[in-house]
């Protein structure tokens, strides 16, 4: 890539490298993500490439990600409490962690190595209310279990300190800013917080991710992206571009977000185009050419770049005709049976006792209830189901395929509110 970059940040995804718990995977496992596992790999190679790394281990990473990262069979405990020093949850943390750190400890820049800081938690102090108080005992115990684990570099804390101050940190470490719009306030506030440390926007959002039944967005302008930027370098911050190519996410990785109006609950799109300075095709924007040449002018030592790489060619593939598919019952007849269970009650699907008592951590669940009724019966469901419901009686669908957000006040929808 032809640019200046000197370093990238790196979120750690729990719940890919523990899918099950107690069972690890970091490269060799037998997991649909496995090829892409190999941290120690992926860290070896940016050093290869002169890149220095942030690793940010969470365990909570937020990025639009499943669970913030988290793996699914914590939700099997009734009462844990996530992100808290709740001991259940603690004590998970700690045995991943333990494995995950003795994966990169060697890697750090003091031993030779690309990773120059590690990250504690993530945004924690937008965790809850922004009126609560934080559970700084939590972030006591993931530091600890760094310095515990061989951790020597740099840690830091980032979140949106003109909105929570200081509340997701601990006293004597690096505070950075996440922001959009406004870093003169972002700044002033951290210079408030912390006179004598560097600034640093640790996330730059030069875009946005969209949600399923809204509109692509892609965040800031380039105008409003070039001015932003100025302003960055104006206060002498370090920046990390969050994202400065969004690709994709796949399977059900994707991630969502809790509002306080309808619908409630936003899911993410699988794309994470984002409206970064590449695009999800890996084609320059003009955020990258805004990017380049105000870097290009705060850089009192000027920098080689090479020539740009051409754009890779785009095709419009005509439509496929569709000459054989599997019914829905075909589809259910596949399913194995060491995936089948009885229930006596409808229950979530990661309390399912399935995939070795881990449940299942995403996806979709066939519930199936026999009953006797008369033809003129009508058919109630109460509860809360949090979700989307397809509903079939005898094979016939009863709910309404979606067709906009405005069917999720219909029947078979119930959002988290």
């Amino acid at each position: 890539m032809p640019f200046p970059i000197s370093k990238f940040l790196s979120y750690v995804p729990w719940n890919l490298h523990e899918p099950r718990k107690g069972e690890f995977d970091f490269g060799a496992g037998n997991n649909e993500f496995s090829k892409v596992l190999n941290l120690r790999e992926f860290l070896q190679i940016a050093q290869e490439e002169d890149l220095l790394v942030i690793l940010r281990p969470g365990p909570y990473i937020c990025s639009e990600w499943e669970f913030g990262g988290l793996p699914s069979w914590l939700l099997r405990y009734p009462d844990i409490k996530v992100r808290t020093s709740d001991l259940v949850f603690t004590g998970h943390v700690k045995t991943y962690f333990d494995q995950l750190l003795a994966q990169v400890v060697d890697l750090q820049f003091t031993k030779g190595g690309s990773i120059i800081a590690v990250q504690i938690e993530n945004e924690y102090g937008s965790f809850g209310n922004f009126d609560e108080i934080k559970d700084r005992e939590y972030l006591a115990f993931i530091r600890d279990n760094y310095v515990e684990n061989g951790i020597e570099e740099l840690l830091l804390t980032c979140d949106s300190p003109a909105l929570v101050g200081d509340t997701g940190s601990l006293p004597g470490y690096l505070m950075t800013a996440n922001f959009d719009n406004n870093p003169e306030a972002q700044f002033d506030r951290l210079l408030e917080l912390q006179p004598d440390k560097p600034l640093m926007a640790m996330e730059f959002w030069a875009g946005w991710f969209d949600y399923w039944f809204g509109t692509h967005t892609g965040g800031l302008n380039p105008e409003n992206f070039s001015k932003h930027l100025s302003t960055i370098f104006s206060y002498n911050a370090s920046v990390n571009f969050y994202m400065f190519h969004g690709g994709s996410t796949f399977g059900f990785m994707n991630g969502a977000n809790k509002i306080p109006v309808f619908p409630s609950y936003l899911s993410d799109v699988s794309s994470y185009d984002y409206g970064a300075p590449l695009s999800e095709a890996g084609d320059y924007t003009e955020k990258y050419n805004v990017t380049k040449e105000l870097i290009a002018l705060d850089n009192e030592v000027q920098t080689f770049t090479p020539e740009q790489p051409p754009l890779n060619p785009k095709i419009a593939y005509p439509a496929v005709q569709i000459q054989e598919y599997l019914t829905y019952v075909q589809l259910i007849n596949q399913i194995p049976l060491d995936l089948v269970t009885e229930i006596q009650t409808v229950t979530n699907m990661e309390a399912l006792d399935i995939n070795n008592g881990n449940g299942q951590s995403y996806g979709l669940t066939v519930y199936r209830k026999k009953l006797d009724l008369a033809p003129t019966a009508e058919l109630q469901i109460v509860g809360h189901i949090r979700d989307v419901a397809m509903v079939l009686v005898d094979g016939e669908q009863k709910t309404q395929k979606p067709q906009g957000s405005g069917a999720l006040l219909g029947f078979g929808f119930w959002t988290i509110s």
